[in-house]
């Protein structure tokens, strides 16, 4: 089993702070309040429709990552078998690689980010309870690899990064998605960091597996 990753607790969120309130004002500031709460309720609901909120379709989030050079696979998903009876070892039913879903080993590594590559039939394992991967191979440069940090550092929660030195000048995003008519391993393969890109895919995509955890149990170190 892999040592636990080094991860920092996630920094702390204040709480938002509280609406305003009305009470003592004119009929005539209190319409043009609601109007312009109606404005900002509009505005809201047009952003989310171009895909700015929400959850992108898999056809907006292969539209995003192709503008950044990347390519998004889709593969229908395996059954999700603890027949890989070695960590180490593999399955000649994945579907992609590297691996998105199917067979895999009994117990998941350590949510986190690593310094060395990973037994990847653990990790399958991890995107079955709705994680997603970040894998970078050897060629990748060092300045892109510090941008895939940078971007792990704010989404900790159910995400495991390290390096998978056969992808060569290629990073790849993993997730196993098995909700409402989806179910579907999702491999991207890029050479780029984009943060658009990818943020698309792990709004898509995250914490959607088959064995659905609560995202507060995919913490770092879980």
């Amino acid at each position: 089993m892999p040592d636990k990753p080094r991860v920092k607790a996630p920094k702390q969120r204040s709480a938002p702070a509280p609406a305003g309130s009305t009470r003592g004002r004119s009929p005539l500031f209190a319409a043009v309040a609601a109007l312009a709460a109606l404005g900002a309720v509009g505005a809201v609901l047009a952003f989310v429709s171009l895909g700015g909120g929400g959850r992108p379709s898999e056809d907006e989030v292969r539209a995003s990552l192709e503008a950044a050079g990347c390519t998004l696979e889709a593969k229908p998903a395996l059954p999700g078998e603890h027949s890989v009876t070695d960590p180490a070892g593999s399955s000649p039913k994945w579907n992609t690689d590297p691996p998105t879903s199917g067979p895999h080993y009994a117990q998941a590594a350590i949510f986190g980010i690593y310094e060395e590559p990973l037994e990847l039939a653990r990790v399958v394992h991890n995107l079955e309870h709705g994680g997603i991967y970040i894998l970078w191979g050897e060629d990748v440069p060092p300045a892109t690899v510090e941008e895939l940090r940078a971007f792990y550092a704010q989404h900790k929660t159910g995400t495991i990064m390290a390096p998978l030195p056969r992808l060569g000048d290629e990073f790849a995003l993993g997730a196993w998605v098995s909700d409402g008519d989806t179910h579907k391993g999702y491999l991207a393969k890029c050479k780029g960091f984009d943060e658009v890109a990818v943020s698309s895919f792990f709004r898509a995509f995250q914490f959607r597996g088959p064995e659905r955890f609560d995202p507060s149990a995919l913490q770092p170190g879980s």
